[in-house]
């Protein structure tokens, strides 16, 4: 008895894990023009909160240009970001995978910001050099 009732809850769970929580919509976003949009929203956002000013002097509604980059509107994109929430590994790995692209340019950009500086210094200390060397 304990055995039928341990195969009939187990069959329910794996049943119930199986129900989709939130249906498909027709025009769902492929996972990866997904990944790649919440990719750029998260630049967007981060120049928002940086120089918003700059930002919307070149473009009107920086979120409609870049819905309108992706070929999708708002209302497909909010669809499609539920149907993927209602799959959290999924969710999770696009989300990991953005994380991971953003993580990877902020290394690229602190990389050449410091290879600047370095040249600044060093040119900077050329021309202190060349300044000393006329005064003596």
């Amino acid at each position: 008895m304990k055995k039928y009732i341990f195969l009939v809850l187990t069959s329910l769970l794996a049943f119930s894990c199986a129900e989709e929580v939130v249906k498909k919509p027709e025009d769902l976003i492929p996972r990866e023009k997904m990944t790649d949009l919440i990719y750029e929203m998260a630049v967007l956002n981060s120049a928002k909160s940086t120089n918003r000013a700059i930002l919307e002097k070149h473009f009107e509604n920086p979120t409609d240009f870049l819905f309108r980059q992706y070929g999708v509107d708002s209302l497909q994109f909010v669809k499609s970001d539920m149907y993927y929430a209602s799959q959290p590994l999924v969710y999770e790995a696009m989300y990991k995978e953005v994380a991971a692209r953003l993580d990877k340019e902020r290394t690229l950009f602190e990389e050449e910001r410091q290879r600047r500086n370095d040249s600044l210094i060093s040119r900077s200390r050329q021309i202190k050099d060349s300044l000393s060397v006329e005064e003596d």
